[in-house]
């Protein structure tokens, strides 16, 4: 895979604890063995050769490792330093794989002049014998100029650092370095520029690659997965996966689903599409939501399961819109707005607001055109409905199928209306979510009615959810639905009262009504009882036996 096949990640903000960086300490001096066969630097004070530093690249992209120029160098992820050994030559054990300062190395001044100054580290001849398994040898050579035969220069700018590895032990894990090195092109330079790609998340790959050990954190986890998709290492990516799976979150949900989108994870995207539509409401309401692209923003508008009412959609678009008009270098006028949406105004469903959010948002904001107000005030004010371009079908936060229930036997004629209220109790065995009922329509032929559905907690009288729509019938004596806006949440064994009132000429009505109807899913086999009960009042003549509303429409 090519450099720069992807835009470099963002890094992530997750306020829960994690791993921080990967910058790990190298044993990347070494010493070679005196002409008599004695290891240099060994216990005894025999005095070897100066020892050879490890060249890291520094801003300049030249070595420095152990070299210094008048200002001493950082000290960067620095380990504790062990105590002075008694032997003669012997350099700080444990040296990183960054800069050393010379003050921290026995036998040199603190301060350092301007003259290249050598790092004497600890000898590492015979370095074998001290490790008992491969893996404990494959890790001393991470990061470590040890029979390293390629470097890496990482990065760009004033960032570059060069890296020291091993073809063998790349190409033994990575079939992109295995092409790069054995295959028909195999490049023969010793150094190779890597200039997109995070040197922190380089180091994690190689870390992987040498010892099977994972160090993502929340600041190079985006960076690693690009660094394990490039160089094909996808045991490296599933730990990346699963790393921002635990961390995902409703405030950084949008954010992970455009990376998860750009790296090509769906099943990464679809827990974040998910954790959406639960959160709907904290997610668009994360500062992340503004950075995500248009392809992303459609993909969230189009799906049915959100869970938040349609002017919060709409005024989260346009806050959308107003940085992307920033980012494209256009004034955010109404005009622009509309122009940046583009596909994604026309999935907000905006007949599924009231008229009076419809009228207090949207209407006043300029984004949509005379005619698509005055046809969307037609829409919630006259019957029969005009066709309006915008989707009327109600979202459903919730998954799986559809299923309904039928209360009466049989079907009669001539049922009237004086302007009460249909109505029927119910309680049930298990949490459901009704979405709409079925009701009957005209005995006369094709007609229209006016109608408002409720569903009512019975026991405090609270309307729990409520649509004032219509309907359109054939004249025949099926079932006509009408929906909620939203879903309607049923708590097992609690009960709600189903409320109709429907304006329009006589209806066909039902007979052989059940007390109890069981709907059995045919999938799982699960069970979901209705109990109806006659309710008191004013009902219109509806009771367990006969009359309106006939079916239930529900999700488990």
């Amino acid at each position: 895979m090519a450099a720069g096949d992807y835009s470099r990640p963002p890094s992530l903000n997750f306020s829960g604890p994690g791993p921080l960086g990967n910058g790990q300490p190298s044993n990347s001096g070494y010493s070679m063995p005196t002409s008599n066969g004695g290891p240099t630097g060994a216990t005894g004070g025999v005095q070897g050769p100066a020892r050879r530093p490890n060249p890291q690249s520094g801003p300049g992209g030249g070595e420095n490792a152990g070299v210094a120029a008048g200002t001493p160098p950082t000290v960067q992820n620095s380990i504790q330093q062990p105590s002075a050994q008694s032997a003669a030559g012997r350099g700080a054990s444990g040296a990183t794989a960054s800069n050393v300062s010379a003050a921290s190395v026995p036998g040199t001044h603190s301060s350092l002049s301007s003259a290249a100054v050598l790092v004497y580290r600890e000898p590492v001849y015979n370095w074998q014998a001290t490790k008992s398994t491969v893996k404990e040898r494959f890790a001393f050579l991470f990061n470590n100029e040890v029979l390293s035969d390629v470097h890496f220069l990482v990065g760009k700018g004033m960032g570059v650092q060069r890296i020291p590895a091993h073809r063998f032990v790349l190409a033994v894990g990575s079939a992109v370095f295995d092409a790069m090195f054995n295959g028909g092109m195999a490049t023969t330079s010793t150094e190779i520029e890597l200039p997109d790609v995070e040197p922190a998340a380089f180091l994690a790959l190689l870390k992987f690659l040498y010892s099977d050990e994972v160090q993502i954190g929340p600041e190079t986890v985006m960076t690693t997965l690009y660094t394990a998709k490039k160089y094909a290492v996808p045991a490296l990516e599933a730990h990346c996966v699963e790393f921002l799976k635990k961390n995902l979150r409703a405030d950084n949900a949008f954010m992970l689903l455009t990376q998860a989108r750009l790296f090509d994870e769906p099943q990464l995207a679809s827990l974040c599409l998910e954790n959406i539509d639960k959160n709907t409401g904290d997610a668009l309401a994360a500062e992340g939501f503004t950075d995500i692209d248009l392809d992303t923003l459609v993909a969230v508008l189009e799906r049915d399961t959100l869970g938040v009412r349609e002017v919060r959609l709409f005024v989260a678009a346009v806050r959308w819109a107003e940085a992307e008009a920033h980012r494209q270098q256009l004034q955010p006028t109404p005009e622009n707005k509309r122009r940046v949406l583009g596909k994604a105004l026309a999935l907000i469903r905006f007949p599924l607001m009231t008229i009076e959010e419809f009228a207090a948002g949207p209407a006043q904001s300029s984004i949509l055109t005379d005619r698509e107000v005055v046809s969307l005030f037609l829409h919630f004010t006259v019957n029969p409905k005009p066709r309006v371009e915008f989707i009327d079908r109600p979202r459903c936060c919730l998954r799986g199928k559809e299923c309904s229930i039928t209360r009466f036997g049989q079907v009669e004629s001539r049922w009237g209306y004086s302007g009460t209220s249909d109505r029927i109790r119910f309680s049930v065995n298990r949490r459901i979510f009704v979405v709409g009922f079925g009701l009957y329509g005209s005995i006369h032929g094709p007609t229209d009615y006016q109608v408002n559905i409720q569903i009512i907690h019975t026991d405090s009288n609270t309307v729990l959810g409520q649509n004032d729509t219509g309907f359109s019938c054939d004249g025949t004596s099926n079932t006509f639905r009408v929906m909620f806006k939203e879903p309607v949440e049923i708590l097992p064994n609690v009960n709600y009262t189903a409320c109709a009132t429907l304006k329009g000429p006589d209806s066909h009505y039902g007979t052989k009504g059940m007390r109890k109807v069981t709907h059995e899913s045919s999938s799982t086999g699960t069970k979901t009882c209705f109990t109806f009960c006659y309710a008191a009042g004013n009902n219109n003549g509806t009771s367990v036996e006969d009359g309106q509303i006939p079916e239930v429409i529900f999700y488990t």
